[in-house]
């Protein structure tokens, strides 16, 4: 295994972090422009979910918290983070993806990295709160193949059925709205302070979250040109 300090890398390794609540639309974001750069999203949600659905020892640790809408302890994602980032497919840079959460996850990355917080590229995606939970509640999700809906936005084409296999859609808790309140609750208490720690310690970035996705994405590049 690659030491530690294989983290650190080379001074002109891309390190991309996204802020933001649930249902910001940042995990499209970074998918979009992890892509963009050749480069790996590296998505906390993804990792958990995939422990969760195998049932490994990390799954049975998060699937209840995350089922309440609380956040998995610092210790066990910054571990996870640390495994993930020490990959060969990282060397070149990475986009994050639901890290860090809270201000003790940003201090232990920042000591990972070469150059600290200062070395991170940090777009915040801010979306109204009324949007936010229409958004979350009206997602549904096939639990035979994971395809994913929105009631609004990417309806099934018949009613509560999955179109891939057939499957009855359900709705999972952690977007059920009482759930996608507390979630905010969480993050408004939690992980909106890593603004004021990132704003004075890194290349930050506001970024509004309620427009169409192409528009978003756009204003992203631009942003990075000029960085380049």
């Amino acid at each position: 295994m690659a030491d530690a300090s294989a983290l650190s890398g080379a001074d002109n390794r891309k390190r991309v972090v996204f802020l933001g609540p649930p249902g910001a639309g940042k995990g499209t974001q970074a998918e979009r422009l992890a892509a963009h750069l050749g480069l790996p999203r590296v998505s906390t949600g993804d990792i958990l979910r995939e422990a969760i659905a195998q049932g490994s020892p990390l799954g049975q640790q998060a699937a209840p918290l995350i089922e309440k809408g609380q956040l998995v302890p610092d210790e066990l994602l910054i571990g996870i983070i640390r495994e993930r980032l020490l990959a060969p497919d990282c060397a070149p840079g990475y986009v994050l993806d639901g890290f860090p959460r809270t201000l003790g996850q940003a201090e232990s990355f920042a000591g990972m990295v070469r150059g600290g917080a200062a070395a991170l590229l940090v777009f915040d995606v801010e979306v109204p709160r009324a949007e936010l939970l229409r958004r979350l509640s009206g997602r549904r999700w096939c639990p035979a193949c994971q395809a994913t809906y929105h009631l609004d936005n990417k309806p099934p084409r018949v009613d509560s059925t999955c179109d891939q296999c057939g499957a009855r859609l359900i709705q999972r808790e952690d977007d059920k709205e009482e759930s996608v309140a507390r979630r905010l609750d969480v993050y408004d208490q939690r992980t909106a302070p890593l603004r004021e720690y990132y704003e004075t310690r890194s290349r930050f970035h506001h970024i509004d979250g309620h427009r169409p996705v192409e528009t978003v994405f756009q204003d992203l590049r631009r942003i990075l040109q000029e960085r380049a």
